[in-house]
């Protein structure tokens, strides 16, 4: 197997890890209410170690599970904002389909993800005081910023690495072992 046909295989392979992690974000969006419910249900039972040691994180999912119920509740058109945010992440995670196909043509996108992953940063310090988000909470928020930002610069390394292999005049391309 050649240098370039490896190098764009584990640069698809890279490429499908991140579309199923944008992906499966986006399916959690949909149900928020039934899996905020859930994980009030699983953090306050009574095996869990999470209402006596960790009494902030308890208070503020419960702070959230009843907004959210207040919301499904009262106003419940509200709640189309959360597919709206689930649908993003579907449509973003087809924008990744062009790199895997192309990816020397189409690093672009990689890129674009760059900047959308450290842009999460500045929206977490900012929003998140003004919606009365824990700190602590936006840290975790600011997290996937920091960990989606990972495979979009490996997989940006591995293409410059590409571009270079196909930009490589004949003469200095590896010759085969068998030649």
């Amino acid at each position: 197997m050649s240098e370039r046909h490896a190098l764009t295989r584990r640069i698809r392979r890279w490429l499908v890890f991140f579309i199923v992690c944008l992906v499966l974000s986006g399916l959690t969006a949909f149900p928020l209410v039934t899996e905020l419910r859930w994980a009030e249900d699983l953090l306050s039972a009574s095996a869990s170690p999470v209402p006596e040691h960790f009494p902030g994180l308890m208070e503020w999912i419960t702070r959230v599970r009843e907004g959210l119920d207040t919301i499904e509740r009262d106003t419940p058109f509200m709640l189309y904002g959360t597919d709206w945010l689930a649908f993003a992440h579907l449509v973003i995670a087809v924008a990744f389909y062009g790199p895997y196909r192309d990816p020397v043509r189409n690093i672009w996108v990689i890129e674009f993800g760059m900047i959308a992953c450290a842009g999460i940063i500045p929206l977490a310090l900012i929003c998140g005081p003004i919606r009365d988000i824990p700190f602590w909470w936006s840290v975790i928020d600011m997290s996937f910023g920091v960990f989606g930002v990972i495979p979009l610069l490996i997989v940006w390394r591995m293409i410059k690495r590409l571009e270079a292999l196909e930009q490589a005049p004949a003469s200095e391309a590896p010759v085969p072992a068998s030649a």
